[in-house]
């Protein structure tokens, strides 16, 4: 996957993120919450692009 279209993504999802903490009305916890579910289904989006949970599945305890 081209590194533009990673940035553009990135870029994306937080401008809607902005958008939503800015324009719509919610209490500072549900804000919180949808602040981290968004990094860290970006991160987990991340480590699948450059093949980290692929490498994860050999790893054998």
């Amino acid at each position: 996957m081209p590194i533009l279209t990673i940035l553009i993504v990135i870029v994306v999802a937080g401008v809607i993120l902005w958008l939503v903490n800015s324009y719509i009305p919610m209490q500072r916890t549900i804000k919180n919450i949808l602040n981290a579910v968004v990094v860290i289904i970006l991160v987990i989006w991340l480590l699948n692009v450059f093949g980290v949970l692929e490498s994860l599945k050999n790893v054998t305890i």
